[in-house]
């Protein structure tokens, strides 16, 4: 069986879209500890000038997951190394998200491969709730490190 041929620059992704639930959030409370009421209490999160619970930003980030999308055959040897994102819109329970991804730039640095990729999160009105970055080390076909 032949290896997939890596991703070459400009080439987009998507992920699977997700209707969030109180569960998902609830979830994610429960297995990272962060339990601030925002998330979860509804009497609480009518103070908010959103009205509503809102999703845990890490828990947005996560759903960028590369692998998660429909380029993941093509991600052989890709060593998560480095993130960031900026927050431009909140997401609450009901809102149906979904994630894209793009190749912006394959480069080799110190003799070392790197990808970065492109990162963001739209809602069910096509609105961009997240934008970021993800970077990869590259490690098909490199030597092995000793």
């Amino acid at each position: 069986m032949s290896t997939p041929e890596l991703p070459n620059e400009g080439d987009a992704f998507e992920g699977p879209s997700k209707t969030l639930t109180d569960a998902h959030f609830l979830f994610f409370s429960a297995l990272t500890g962060d339990v601030h009421p925002i998330h979860y209490d509804v009497e609480y999160a009518k103070g908010n000038r959103f009205g509503k619970p809102l999703a845990h930003g890490l828990l947005l980030q996560a759903l960028t997951a590369l692998g998660a999308s429909n380029g993941r055959d093509r991600l052989e040897g890709f060593v998560f190394v480095e993130q960031g994102c900026r927050f431009l819109k909140p997401a609450m329970v009901g809102d149906t998200i979904r994630p894209r991804q793009r190749i912006e730039k394959v480069w080799d640095e110190g003799g070392r491969k790197y990808c970065r990729v492109a990162t963001a999160l739209l809602n069910q009105r096509d609105e961009v709730l997240l934008e970021g970055f993800h970077v990869y080390r590259v490690l098909r076909d490199a030597p092995k490190e000793g």
